[in-house]
């Protein structure tokens, strides 16, 4: 198979559990790029929480941050965007509460929060190397601009379980899903990662068959419907290694970097 463009998700795949780019995964992309093959990334994460990986990774083509609900060119200018309607953010927040989940509400450059010593905050922190903003109650203003939402929990049974409810209930006015054991995403409808394969696809002239993707999670799963050839990765969820072509080693051992040797370069 020729591979003339790579996506690969960001968070339990290209960086470590600790979120370290390895010498290895840089290495893996610039000969990528020195092979002129394309390369791009896709997050759940605020495009501002991926400008850590632009240097390191010389990206230089769009990537796409919330679920590519938000894609933008390496300066962060906006490509396209979306928001979450208004009543349909305010209802997920609703429903989070319910459950007993600190909510993130994600609005612009701000990433905010009600509870600073909630689940997963120092987590985020270390993730995207941006403090919260810090509110009494989210208001009626923030619903205006929301780019994504985040549950986080260390109860993983509890994510999957809203996961499954905020889908039926969001059905049509948002997306959900899981981005990690511990995080359920509400994005705007209509959005998920295969999104930016479409946009690259198209900007690049490179057809799907020569579209090589990985990831690890079910937001990940439209990114691999979208592509040539999916791989997963080793710490990946069933589902998503059931729908992948091939699965490489877990983001921990080098898995990015092998998948690249293997698939791309047959090495």
């Amino acid at each position: 198979m020729r591979v003339s463009l790579v996506i690969s998700d960001v968070d339990g795949t290209l960086v470590t559990h600790d979120k370290v780019l390895t010498p290895r995964a840089i290495a893996a992309v610039r000969r990528l790029h020195d092979s002129g093959i394309g390369f791009s990334i896709c997050s759940s994460r605020p495009p501002f929480g991926l400008r850590m990986m632009i240097e390191p990774l010389r990206l230089a083509l769009p990537f796409g941050g919330y679920n590519a609900g938000a894609i933008v060119e390496p300066d962060l200018s906006v490509v396209e965007q979306k928001l979450i309607p208004p009543e349909a953010a305010r209802e997920a927040v609703a429903m989070f509460q319910q459950h007993g989940i600190d909510c993130w509400v994600f609005v612009g450059n701000q990433w905010l929060i009600v509870n600073p010593t909630g689940d997963h905050v120092d987590h985020e922190i270390h993730t995207i190397q941006t403090p919260p903003t810090i509110v009494p109650a989210f208001e009626e203003a923030h619903f205006a601009a929301v780019g994504k939402i985040v549950g986080p929990s260390n109860d993983h049974d509890r994510v999957a379980r809203v996961t499954d409810l905020m889908q039926t209930a969001l059905a049509g006015r948002a997306n959900a899903a899981r981005s990690q054991p511990y995080y359920c995403d509400v994005i705007p409808p209509g959005i998920d990662k295969g999104r930016l394969v479409e946009l690259l696809g198209q900007r690049l002239a490179v057809p799907r068959s020569e579209i090589l993707v990985l990831g690890d999670m079910e937001n990940d799963l439209e990114l691999f419907r979208k592509a040539g050839f999916a791989v997963a990765m080793g710490n990946a969820t069933d589902e998503v290694k059931r729908t992948a072509q091939a699965t490489t080693l877990s983001n921990d051992e080098d898995g990015f970097a092998v998948a690249i040797e293997r698939f791309v370069f047959r090495g």
